[in-house]
């Protein structure tokens, strides 16, 4: 098995799927270390590697988001730099978190480096800047002023009433944020969808999951999910779940195949573990 922390961590994610006797017997086997209990320090250091990929899909940084956590959210910070939005929310500290309204502590330094508000915002106001926006740059500077609940509805309500122009739609759509319903309203043809997928919306961490691939790096991604995003890391763990019972299930071997194979497996988890299983 490859000696990489990202390795050891995609590995024990999966195994974690197992139950204990299962998995300590397979970690010995293929020579992982014990599971322990992680410091702060070692989980930090962790946080901080997951946001240097830059494949890391939108969505995710959303689900992160989600959790309220002024510390996670220093964490992805400078993932957000090419969105306006959700740098904006960040630095006034908009909380993402089904039901919560009151504003998160925010750093001092990234309050600081909040986005300019646009000259167009300033002039027709927030319907009014998406409706005159006629160039990409112009959508995604009016569409970083849609930061809260009540900015969202408030957008789908003039959508309803007139339909927005395509540039607007577009940044909307890809902002990660962009309440679903609201989106299936902007679009649906293969051109739109396509600008999703390009954007790393996603539908739920199960697609995550089973989609997204390399293994190794989404595996381990979803490993820090307890820290990250626990309110969302089990849909991808209940999508995962049988195929590893299935195709892994208790037999040393086949672990030992994936341990092998994952460090250069390009595919999705799920090719991964089938793979495994089948060669085993």
């Amino acid at each position: 098995m490859g000696d990489s922390d990202t390795v050891q961590q995609a590995v024990g994610f999966l195994l974690g799927l197992t139950d204990e006797d299962t998995a300590d017997r397979i970690r010995a086997r293929i020579g992982l270390p014990p599971a322990t209990a992680e410091n702060a320090a070692t989980i930090q250091r962790r946080l901080n590697r997951a946001w240097t990929w830059p494949t890391a899909p939108a969505s995710v940084v959303l689900w992160v988001l989600e959790q309220d956590d002024p510390a996670l959210n220093a964490v992805v910070w400078r993932f957000v730099g090419n969105d306006l939005g959700l740098r904006r929310a960040l630095a006034r500290g908009v909380p993402f978190g089904p039901g919560r309204t009151k504003p998160l502590a925010v750093r001092s330094i990234h309050e600081r480096q909040e986005p300019d508000i646009p000259e167009s915002y300033v002039r027709y106001g927030l319907v009014g800047a998406l409706r005159k926006a006629n160039s990409m740059p112009a959508a995604r500077a009016a569409a970083s002023m849609v930061l809260t609940r009540g900015d969202w509805a408030t957008v789908g309500a003039a959508h309803d009433e007139f339909a927005l122009p395509g540039y607007p739609r577009w940044a909307l759509s890809v902002r990660p944020d962009c309440p679903p319903a609201l989106r299936a309203r902007f679009g649906s043809h293969p051109k739109f969808t396509h600008r999703l997928r390009q954007a790393g919306v996603l539908d739920s961490p199960a697609q995550y999951a089973t989609a997204h691939g390399p293994a190794s790096r989404v595996l381990e991604v979803l490993s820090l999910g307890h820290v990250m995003f626990p309110a969302r890391v089990r849909e991808a763990e209940d999508a995962l779940r049988p195929l590893v019972r299935d195709h892994l299930g208790g037999r040393e071997e086949a672990w030992a195949v994936l341990a092998q194979l994952i460090d250069t497996f390009h595919g999705t988890a799920p090719e991964l573990v089938v793979t495994a299983g089948a060669i085993a």
